[in-house]
């Protein structure tokens, strides 16, 4: 139909006169008018605009047609993709096909692509659409459609319909089963329907599940469900409470919805604990035996939930029947070792939802180490940390780590001094009675698994060989009363001897300090009463319980002083055996007068753990039975030093190697205490080479060494600086290149140094830092002065008396130095 808006064009109109009459040049192949001159009028859209051209898509009928802009008499700015427009259709005469022209503008809601049917229709949903849409066009995919089906002259049709179906004033989801209604649009274009402008009429009632929340994550979870052996998929947003009340574990009732495809929990709310079940469980214990342990330590990721097996008996129509039945990691009451072969019971658990059965509570039982023959050890918890410990063992000498998983009462809690019962295996792979095991978590290493806890008094480290027996004191420990001794470097055991008679025999056996009584400790001479007992571990038979019987009136004990600090020091026994400690306070005399190698006499106290001299004495020269000096001189080598220059050793006495050649003796090892000392001073270190005599001891006739000298190679430098009690002489020695530091006690003759006084020394390394330092330091010469600052003698050259210098001035310190006054010279005044 012609529009009255549009003139008719003559059809052999000149072109040139056609194209000045629109704003755009226009092609003689765009024609204005049909060959019987009656024009044919559309409807469509515009799809598409580009630089002078685009495309409207026709309403009526399924076709795209191009236009160009000087087919728009109106303003083209305009013109916007999506304008509903008229227009006449005809065929370009250059390429013979159709095109758009004579293009009016009309009002929104004008044109329409499809028919809708004049009523309402009822329907179901049968499929819910998705919202996903075609990345191009914008349009929602055919694939995801949804499905609706209806009833009509008693047969059922089936629609398609997606989420821009449903009317505006629809708010809610669709769900399958909902009943709606709707219009049945048909497509002008191609014929197709669908179902268009969807009102729910009546929602399909929520089905209603249970579950337990089984993960939780940042903003999302899943519930594993009770109705089925699944997991379904939830958002925080569906939950009606606060979602921080939510925990793991928690039992839920959600309803089941399907958004793009896939099902997920909405409404979801929480019910009180243990609402939801997922299996029965039998009350009666099943006997049964591993047939396949878990992997413990494995780094694959098991796809099987229950890889675990079990076998046990089970009557079926009469018969005995084996079955297998399988069990997860959370199935075991405990996560302690299982092995193949162990002897079980645990109960029948079977789920609602499947019928699948598996084996839970499982325990291992006592029978099963009586079965299989397994050997089971001994111990006491000796130390625990954060999820481990070390058990020390009855019968090994090392201390066995262990897991707290493997004790077998999950309920007990773990103190150290807990006494347990534990078998041992390797760390990294074994066997035993043919049953594996590993942990790689620790390599070739012995572990102790599968613990158990005892009653106190069960472990016991000695047999206690019946009967009492006495004896004498021969030597106490050097740290009484379980002291360790310290970072010694060969861990020997600090041990004590007890002297008795057996079978008319006099025998000797060691005791250690924890077994004597506190409240009176055994000393040398003593007279004790003890028993005997037996180690398990190596069968060596020690002395304990031990109780001191008498004791001699006379506590007084001698010694000699071996070092002294800044206000106490430590007394060499008369033995040589060991070092006691005092305070300067417990001296009566003149502190000053005291010097090392000093003969003493003392009495033994004890504070708390510490043995200490009191009431210490001077005793006069040659009290003390020495040694018998023979007259040749030996060359040794220190192979221990004493205790007060490494401190590390547990043992006092120094030792030395003798190594001069054709000496019959040649390998002989002498020991030596501070009396042995030629210089009492001097910092006798291990690998020393030094000068010696051999001395018997007057006591017990044991040869000793004594006199000893070191020979050393001294060093010359001068001195740097003064500190109080200690000083640095310029000389550098070790990496960090530092001055070398000496300290006062070491000068020779306590010989005042001033800075830049030559001195010879020796260099000595201290055992425990590592440092270095000077000793035996010996004054060579005083400071020299430059000779810039000499002065040589002079005359007076008005003839006055010849001052010569006779000794130069130290001062000033207010005590040395010229003392006299000076006074003027009277020249008028002659001299005497």
């Amino acid at each position: 139909m012609a529009s009255p808006q549009w003139k008719s064009f003559p059809r052999d109109h000149p072109q040139t006169s056609r194209s000045s009459k629109v704003p755009f040049q226009r092609s003689v192949s765009y024609p204005s008018t049909n060959t019987n001159g009656v024009n044919s009028r559309e409807t469509g859209v515009v799809e598409k605009l580009l630089h002078s051209y685009g495309f409207i898509k026709c309403a009526e009928r399924d076709a795209r047609l191009f236009f160009h802009y000087s087919q728009y008499d109106g303003n083209i700015e305009n013109m916007k993709v999506g304008d509903e427009v008229e227009f006449e259709s005809t065929l370009d005469r250059r390429t013979r096909k159709p095109i758009a022209c004579h293009i009016v503008k009309l009002r929104p809601g004008s044109v329409s692509g499809e028919i809708l049917s004049e009523q309402r229709v009822i329907g179901n949903i049968l499929s819910e659409p998705k919202s996903s849409r075609n990345k191009l066009s914008g349009t929602p995919n055919p694939a995801d459609s949804g499905k609706v089906s209806y009833e009509m002259n008693g047969e059922c049709f089936f629609l398609s319909f997606s989420l821009d179906d449903l009317d505006i004033n629809e708010t809610g989801d669709l769900k399958k089963g909902d009943k709606v209604s709707f219009y049945i649009g048909t497509d002008k274009r191609n014929g197709n329907i669908r179902a268009r402008k969807i009102v729910v009429e009546e929602a399909m009632p929520l089905e209603k599940c249970q579950g337990v929340v089984c993960s939780m994550k940042e903003s999302f979870g899943f519930i594993e469900r009770a109705d089925l052996v699944k997991e379904i998929f939830f958002h925080y947003s569906e939950f009606t409470g606060n979602i921080n009340d939510l925990q793991l574990g928690d039992d839920v009732e959600f309803g089941v919805q399907m958004r793009n495809g896939k099902e997920v929990a909405i409404n979801i709310s929480k019910l009180p604990q243990g609402t939801v079940v997922f299996e029965d469980v039998k009350k009666a214990k099943t006997v049964g035996t591993v047939h396949k342990p878990l992997t413990r330590f494995s780094t694959r990721k098991s796809n099987d939930p229950l890889p675990g097996k079990l076998i046990y008996d089970d009557v079926d129509g009469g018969l005995l029947r084996q079955r297998e039945i399988p069990f997860g990691d959370k199935d075991q009451v405990g996560d302690y070792t299982l092995l193949v072969e162990d002897l079980v019971q645990f109960n029948i658990a079977t789920d609602r939802r499947d019928l699948l059965q598996r084996a839970t509570n499982i325990e291992l039982l006592e029978e099963s180490f009586v079965k299989s023959g397994e050997k089971r050890e001994h111990g006491i918890v000796a130390a625990v940390k954060e999820g481990f410990g070390f058990i020390k063992c009855v019968d090994r000498d090392a201390r066995m780590f262990f897991h707290f998983s493997e004790m077998l009462k999950t309920s007990h809690e773990i103190k150290i001094s807990d006494e347990v019962e534990f078998t041992v295996i390797s760390g990294n792979v074994g066997e035993m009675k043919g049953r594996s095991f590993q942990d790689p978590t620790v390599a070739q290493r012995q572990i102790a698994v599968r613990i158990k806890p005892l009653m106190k008094g069960t472990v016991s480290f000695q047999t206690i060989i019946p009967g009492t027996n006495e004896g004498f004191i021969q030597k106490v420990p050097i740290n009484q009363w379980g002291k360790s001794p310290g970072k010694s470097k060969d861990k020997e055991a600090d041990l004590g001897s007890i002297q008795y008679e057996m079978n008319g025999e006099k025998v000797t056996i060691t005791y250690h300090a924890k077994d004597t009584d506190i409240k009176q400790v055994p000393d040398e001479g003593d007279k004790v009463e003890f028993n005997i007992a037996e180690i398990k571990r190596n069968n060596v038979q020690m002395a304990i319980n031990i109780r001191v019987l008498d004791r001699d009136i006379d506590t007084r004990k001698q010694g000699f002083i071996a070092t002294l600090k800044e206000n106490f020091g430590f007394i060499e026994t008369a033995a040589h055996d060991r070092e006691v400690f005092f305070h300067y306070s417990e001296f009566e005399g003149d502190l000053n007068s005291l010097e090392l190698g000093d003969e003493i006499e003392y009495a033994v106290t004890r504070k708390g753990a510490k043995v200490c001299a009191e009431t210490i004495k001077k005793l006069p020269r040659g009290t003390i039975p020495g040694e018998t000096i023979q007259p040749a001189q030996h060359q040794g080598k220190i192979i221990r030093p004493l205790r007060n220059i490494d401190p590390t050793q547990s043992e006092y006495e120094g030792l030395v190697h003798l190594i001069m050649e054709g000496d019959t003796n040649e390998g002989a090892i002498y020991p030596y205490g501070i009396t042995g000392l030629a210089d009492k001073k001097d910092f006798l270190q291990k690998g020393d080479i030094v000068r010696f005599q051999i001395g018997v001891s007057k006591r017990n006739g044991v040869e000793r060494a004594c006199i000893i000298s070191a020979i050393r190679k001294y060093v010359r430098a001068n001195v740097d600086s003064i500190k109080g009690q200690f000083g640095f002489i310029d000389y550098e020695v070790g990496e960090e290149n530092k001055k070398l530091f000496f300290h006062m006690s070491e000068v020779h003759e306590g010989c005042e140094l001033q800075p830049g006084d030559e001195v010879q020394f020796v260099i000595v390394q201290n055992q425990r830092s590592g440092k270095y330092s000077a000793c035996n330091v010996r004054r060579i010469s005083e400071m020299q002065r430059p000779q810039h600052l000499l002065r040589k003698p002079q005359t007076d050259s008005n003839g006055g008396p010849k001052l010569i210098l006779i000794r130069k001035p130290r001062g000033p310190d207010g005590t040395k130095g010229f003392t006299l006054p000076r006074q003027p010279i009277d020249n008028s005044v002659a001299p005497p």
